[in-house]
């Protein structure tokens, strides 16, 4: 059973008439039932860092996601701000991560980019892959994809890159370690590659 977890903090509705696109059927739940059963979770989110971790604890989500993809090894896909609650912390605020990922969150650095380069990175991009993955099976190179973020994932271990977009300078766009991915960009807005990623997924994964 794929499980879509409901903090509250996404737009759960694009992304599941996506996955009905390509033929599955997702469980949209925040009970610790629905998620103990789940054989796949996708974590997705919007908003900032530490109103996302305040939703997963004042529903009392935090223990069973831990154990599910901590103990269990459940294979989970987190999503937007679903990928930066995945790291330790996030310079928007004081709330720790679930620490999935030996990470921090920051805001893109203007003094490092071209002034012409807006802030938010909002629209299409590229993605560059740098590792093997299952989850970007059957793509051509560099693939685009729908962005709208501030701030990015910064990954102390270079290892759990995935892929890298340019936006005044690369940043990591996409993680994966053993059981755990995460992409910043939305999918269930990115056309025919958000579906070939969230088929991989659900498929592959």
């Amino acid at each position: 059973m794929l499980v879509v977890v409901d903090s509250g903090i996404s737009n759960i509705g694009s992304l599941v008439n996506m996955l009905r696109k390509i033929g599955v059927a997702a469980t949209v739940s925040h009970l610790k039932d629905d998620i103990e059963q789940a054989d796949k979770l996708i974590l997705p989110g919007i908003g900032s860092f530490d109103a996302g971790m305040q939703r997963l604890s004042a529903m009392n989500l935090q223990d069973v996601l831990n154990k599910k993809v901590k103990e269990e090894r459940t294979p989970t896909l987190g999503i937007c701000l679903g990928m930066q609650l995945m790291a330790r912390s996030s310079t928007e605020g004081k709330v720790a991560g679930l620490s999935w990922f030996d990470a921090e969150v920051i805001r893109f650095d203007p003094s490092l980019q071209d002034p012409q380069v807006k802030i938010p990175h909002m629209g299409w991009n590229f993605i560059d892959q740098v590792k093997a993955s299952r989850l970007f099976e059957n793509f051509p190179p560099n693939p685009k994809f729908y962005f709208v973020h501030s701030y990015h994932f910064k990954p102390n271990n270079e290892d759990d890159v995935l892929a890298t977009t340019h936006h005044g300078y690369p940043f990591a766009s996409a993680i994966e370690k053993g059981n755990i991915a995460g992409v910043q960009f939305h999918p269930e807005k990115s056309h025919k590659f958000g579906m070939q990623l969230l088929k991989n997924f659900v498929e592959l994964f």
